[in-house]
């Protein structure tokens, strides 16, 4: 499990961003107050033209980049809503598409089909936040796999039900499969080091600025300082879908069991 990913699954989300903007501000504090104990502000302040003109390229650069990934981020975690959303589909349409065999079958993969709902609801959600999938979901769905390739249609009503049943059963399959993969991380490390650098870099390049009032430049370094650390939160907490306090919700798996039992 990922560094990022460990910090949601065993910390509640308003702690981790307290903690988050807690150790940006600590080293924006401790970094100005550190500069100005050794560099007096006149100093500081005759390079303010060409710190100026510096700081505002890199602030650019990474504004971009930052913005970039919040919307990749969210994007990622919309697509993998709409896969939870389109596989409780699949699965509600193979209980409903069962009216079409025998009811000696129909019942039996009704019941698999519940046991399926049931194992991701009850299991596999909770495998889901630590990036794994759920051995439990497995073999039900191993289960369902078997009883299609056991079932031998009768007439041409039962072929098209069959046919039309193993597309679902496949489609599901595969939804299934992107949302174990969505639950591990979608950005790479060397992007993570790259933007949690370029944030330190962004904010520990405004200590270098010379103003006479001290106290109006450690509250507007502290304000950039917060805002980078709640933008890596956003980005960290949309980059697992499944972990932490903000995730995809199982309502529709839960209907669709509700319906099940109708």
């Amino acid at each position: 499990m990922p560094l990022n990913q460990w910090l949601l699954f065993y910390i509640p989300s308003t702690p981790l961003a307290i903690l988050l903007i807690g150790l940006f501000l600590g080293v924006t504090v401790g970094s100005l107050f550190l500069v100005r104990k050794f560099i007096p502000f006149h100093v500081l302040k005759s390079h303010n033209d060409v710190a100026g003109f510096i700081f505002s390229t890199i602030g650019v650069i990474y504004a971009v980049l930052l913005a970039f990934m919040v919307i990749v981020s969210w994007q990622n975690f919309a697509r993998a809503d709409r896969n939870v959303a389109q596989e409780a589909i699949c699965i509600e349409d193979l209980y409903r598409d069962s009216t079409g065999f025998p009811t000696y079958f129909k019942d039996t993969l009704r019941v698999a089909l519940r046991d399926y709902a049931s194992a991701i609801i009850n299991d596999e959600w909770k495998t889901l936040a630590s990036g794994k999938r759920s051995e439990k979901v497995q073999i039900a769905s191993d289960k369902i796999w078997d009883l299609y390739t056991s079932f031998l249609p009768e007439d041409e009503n039962q072929r098209i039900f069959f046919q039309e049943s193993v597309e679902k059963l496949n489609e599901a399959a595969e939804l299934r499969r992107e949302r174990i993969l969505a639950a591990g991380p979608g950005i790479p490390s060397i992007l993570w080091t790259v933007l949690i650098c370029g944030g330190l870099i962004t904010i520990l390049f405004t200590i270098f600025f010379g103003t006479e009032n001290f106290t109006a430049q450690l509250i507007m370094s502290s304000m950039l300082s917060t805002l980078v650390a709640l933008s890596l939160f956003t980005i960290m907490t949309l980059d697992f879908p499944f972990t932490g306090s903000v995730t995809i919700s199982q309502e529709t798996f839960r209907t669709v069991l509700v319906h099940f039992k109708l």
